[in-house]
């Protein structure tokens, strides 16, 4: 049994739901959990933070990230990284695919 996850297209792991938010563990082990989105245009994570430090990359699509009061408008390829506590919104203004990378 392999020790890796290879996946050829992040895309193609995440349908997006009409309306709607899926997320989907891709990977997951004792130092890392690591969640594929898809968020339909207009869906949104409402504010929040979280007690571990996290990296989100924007895989495809747009969206407005608001992180500790900072708006930033991303597309694909955007990267982010977060201290544990941030404060930080998404709200897809395309239909969106993204990363997000959960760090222990």
């Amino acid at each position: 049994m392999a020790d890796y996850t290879f996946l050829p297209d992040l895309r193609a792991e995440v349908t997006i739901p009409k309306d709607g938010i899926l997320s989907r563990t891709i990977h997951s082990d004792d130092r890392l959990t690591a969640t594929a989105f898809g968020f339909d245009a207009g869906q949104e994570l409402t504010e929040h933070t979280s007690a571990h430090p996290a990296l989100i990359e924007i895989v495809e699509g747009r969206a407005e990230i608001l992180l500790a009061g900072d708006r930033h408008e991303a597309g694909p390829g955007a990267w982010i990284s977060m201290p544990a506590g941030t404060a930080h919104a998404i709200r897809a203004t395309t239909p969106l695919v993204m990363l997000l990378v959960l760090l222990r």
